[in-house]
């Protein structure tokens, strides 16, 4: 009897807390904003919609599409325009020929600090090739202090001027190598835009003496690194 009592309390109890926690459940759902899902219970994820595009993790970079050229604009005429975010780049070397060691007067005098587009660094670190569409942007920076703290040296000093060297088959198909050489000036401010330099002013010291399809990769110890080592 005693067992029978205590059953029955048992489904008494159970019944109503059972009636409570559905009331409570209705309540909060007429509480909500009107279309709001209630969140998902502690440690469950919710699903994401079936359109939806996950976003990168914090600090990633998405890759860039295969084949794509840097971006460079030309005036209607041929003109290049002066590039733009060019220090982004990877950057591969500074070659320095001062004064003091060329007899008084360099022809370059100044730090050429020298950055490539980041898709055709990465077709170099695969292949050890200039692809089609290089770009090489050289950046003229004057000598500064000849003193520091560390000693007696070369120092940079301030922006002079720019020069950029292309590597575009169709644009360029009659020049040697398909490269063509442009300079915005080596004294600021620089031109907005400039016609390309003459073939025997650029390309025919860069076919005789550049190591690599034009290129002073001799020079550029991050370009040296990055080739592929032939086994």
């Amino acid at each position: 009897m005693f067992g029978s009592v205590r059953t029955g309390v048992a489904a008494g109890i159970a019944a109503f807390f059972g009636i409570a926690a559905l009331s409570y459940l209705l309540v909060a759902s007429a509480a909500a904003p009107g279309g709001a899902t209630a969140a998902p219970p502690s440690g469950a994820t919710a699903a994401a919609p079936e359109d939806a595009t996950t976003a990168p993790p914090s600090g990633a970079t998405a890759a860039p599409s295969g084949g794509a050229m840097a971006a460079l604009e030309y005036t209607p005429d041929g003109k290049l325009k002066k590039p733009e975010g060019y220090r982004k780049w990877v950057y591969v070397g500074t070659p320095l020929t001062p004064n003091e060691l060329n007899g008084g007067e360099a022809p370059f005098p100044d730090f050429h600090a020298v950055y490539m587009d980041p898709e055709s660094f990465a077709h170099y670190e695969k292949t050890g090739e200039f692809r089609d569409g290089t770009v090489m942007i050289k950046e003229l920076v004057a000598v500064g202090s000849k003193a520091a703290t560390s000693g007696k040296g070369y120092f940079m000093g301030d922006f002079i001027g720019l020069e950029t060297a292309v590597k575009d088959s169709k644009r360029f198909k009659d020049e040697p190598g398909n490269w063509a050489y442009f300079t915005f000036g080596h004294h600021y401010p620089l031109k907005e835009e400039t016609a390309q330099q003459s073939t025997v002013a650029c390309n025919s010291c860069h076919q005789a003496s550049a190591a690599s399809d034009f290129v002073f990769s001799q020079y550029y110890p991050v370009l040296r690194a990055a080739a592929p080592k032939s086994k």
